[in-house]
This record gives structure tokens, C-alpha cells and sequence, in this order.
């Protein structure tokens, strides 16, 4: 994501600037070189997802963060929840302690950056009228062809190292197996490949492997290690499955993931977690000591509409507008963790 500003709190940051950069050339057969631009639409969120009490969905003070109505609305939302605690099993209590936690936090240190977006002019003011509706997109079809990926049988050489480059030119590509192998874009400019009658474009200087993970032979055997390394698992919830909008991952399976192959000396492992707090202990207590991951700093996502209001009412008692960020430091030798806290300066 790039960075808009930065003070002591953190950052405010924008995921589209800077996929965009690396659209600024392409090459297409037909068009040549190019300039491409990622769909705004896409990350246009003018209002919140969940309307407050009264049907109003936006914070007081033109879209800035007010402390003080959320806090009286906090105080309010406290004893009503105080009158029903009897009702609330562990997990819904443990949840509660950990917003407790967190929400004065979130206040304090998003209002300074939500100012400054406001003052460069990336976050607008309140929007007085209503959105216009968008056309409806063109539905990406990748997850499909990730889950067509697990049908196909594993590489019968698993043995050998197989990255195969990309020309940019659907005659010269045609070869190609994108399900199986490492897939690499060695350009100075993103180029095209036609994927099950899709086009894509690939970053530049990337490589990519199309799969889920239990077909990371290709990226394991290629003996490549990392500094940097991110995982966004879906998690299990029950709003999860009781949508099936897409497949969940058990916690216990994540610890099956060759993190420890893949990461070089002093690797970074961040991992998203939702804020349930039986996901975070996992992380904390289970999945980075298996991995021999010194657990360094834990981040705060907090997300924001084009008019910098919460995506979610702060104290929603079902959604929140945060998430948790996990950063480690990948240790050779798990048992030392000096030598593992030394390389942090």
C-alpha cells in the first residue's frame, strides 16, 4: 500500500496508487505500449457499511473523528450491553474485552491521520448527495480458476525447478501452464496473458503461482527465500458459512504452510487475523512458535470511507471497522530468540 502521510500513530494508506504504478507502461500486441489505470469503483466506499442508531451512518464534525459523541454513545451502548452480559458466552466476552482494549486507541490515533487525508485532499468532505449507482463490473474470475486449480493433478516431476517467462504475446504464450508452474513477468512493464479467455495483465518484475496451499510445490522446490512474507488465511466464522460466499481454512491447517522453507534469515511475517480473540491467541501462542516466528508488533487496520467515517459503527456488536496486523521476525534457530530480537535494530 502506499504511503499518504505518516506521523507517531501510523499511517494513512492507499492500496490503488499503488497497484496503479505498476500500470504506468504496458504492453499489449494490439496497442503496444501503454498506460493503464486500476478501476476507482472498485475501492469507491462513500458511506458506511452498517447505519447507526437513528439511521444516521456517519460520525459528527463533517466526516472527522468527535470523540466525545462516540464516547456518550459508548457509554450508552455499555449499559445495554451490561443488562444482557448474562447472555453472552466466552468468546462474545473475550471479544468485548478486546475492543475495550483497543477502541480509545483507534479514536485517538485515527483522527490525525483522517485530518491530514482531508487536508492533502484524498479523503473528501460528506458527501450531501446521494451516490450515483454504478454500472455493474466485470466479475473476476480468479478465485474459480483457484479452486479449478485444486481439481488438477499434482506436477508429476515434482523435482524440477520450472518458472516460465511471459512474452506479452498470446501466440507465443499459448504453451503456457499457468495452473501448474511458476509464471514469471522479468519486464520492465506489465504485460499481458490470456488466461480461459480472460485477460490479465502481470506486474512488472513478478512472479505469480495460481493455486491454494496445498499446491505450493512449484514455489517450495524452486529453493527461493523471502525477507518479506504476507498471508491474508481465510478464517472460520459463522457468518462464513452461513454465506458461503467462499471457502474457510481451519486454523489448525495453516501450520501446514512452508513458511519456515520459504523465509530467508530475519524474514518479516505479517498475517491479518480477524479480531476474534480465538484467532489471535492461535497466532500468538500456536502458529508463530510452530513456525519459529518471534512474535515483534501488532498493528491496527482501521478502514475508512471517502469521507473518513468508519466503515462500521466503532462499537458494533457485530462487525467492527478494525483488524489486527501480526508482525514477526522468522528465527533459523526457533530455541534462540536474541539472536532473533538483535536483528531487529
Amino acid at each position: 500500500m502506499a504511503v499518504l502521510f505518516a506521523n507517531d500513530r501510523g499511517w494513512l494508506l492507499d492500496s490503488c496508487s499503488l497497484i496503479n504504478e505498476g500500470l504506468e507502461r504496458c504492453f499489449s500486441v494490439k496497442k503496444g505500449f501503454f498506460r493503464c489505470r486500476f478501476s476507482k469503483r472498485y475501492y469507491s466506499l462513500s458511506r458506511p457499511r452498517v447505519a447507526g442508531r437513528g439511521g444516521s451512518d456517519a460520525l459528527s464534525g463533517g466526516g472527522l473523528l468527535n470523540t466525545e459523541a462516540p464516547e456518550r454513545d459508548h457509554l450508552q451502548a455499555r449499559k445495554k450491553r451490561k443488562r444482557k452480559r448474562s447472555d453472552l458466552n466466552q468468546g462474545e466476552l473475550d471479544a468485548e474485552a478486546f475492543h475495550e482494549k483497543f477502541r480509545l486507541l483507534v479514536l485517538e490515533g485515527s483522527q490525525p491521520l483522517i485530518q491530514a487525508g482531508h487536508h492533502c485532499g484524498y479523503l473528501t468532505e460528506a458527501l450531501h448527495t446521494e451516490p450515483t449507482k454504478q454500472p455493474p463490473g466485470h466479475v473476476c474470475q480468479l478465485a474459480a480458476l483457484c479452486d479449478m486449480a485444486k481439481q488438477l493433478l499434482p506436477v508429476e516431476d515434482a523435482g524440477t525447478v520450472s518458472v516460465q517467462a511471459v512474452k506479452g504475446h498470446a501466440d507465443l504464450d499459448s504453451h503456457l501452464d499457468l495452473f501448474s508452474h511458476l509464471t514469471e513477468n522479468s519486464y520492465s512493464s506489465a504485460r499481458e496473458v490470456t488466461l480461459m479467455g480472460e485477460i490479465y495483465f502481470l506486474p512488472p518484475r513478478s512472479r505469480f503461482l495460481l493455486s491454494d496451499f496445498t499446491r505450493l510445490e512449484p514455489l517450495v522446490n524452486s529453493g527461493e527465500k523471502f525477507d518479506l512474507i504476507v498471508l491474508d488465511p481465510p478464517w472460520e466464522n459463522k457468518s462464513v458459512k452461513r454465506s458461503k460466499r467462499y471457502g474457510f481454512l481451519p486454523s489448525s491447517q495453516l501450520k501446514q504452510l512452508p513458511v519456515p522453507v520459504m523465509s530467508a534469515a530475519g524474514c518479516v511475517v505479517v498475517t491479518w487475523v480477524t479480531n476474534r480473540p480465538r484467532h489471535l491467541r492461535f497466532v500468538r501462542e500456536e502458529l508463530y512458535p510452530y513456525w519459529g516466528v518471534k512474535l515483534i508488533a501488532e498493528w491496527l487496520w482501521v478502514k475508512v470511507t471517502q469521507t473518513g467515517e468508519f466503515v462500521f459503527p466503532l462499537d458494533s456488536p457485530h462487525k467492527k471497522p478494525y483488524e489486527v496486523l501480526f508482525l514477526g521476525r522468522f528465527c533459523a534457530n526457533s530455541d534462540s530468540t536474541t539472536s532473533c530480537a538483535e536483528t531487529l535494530h
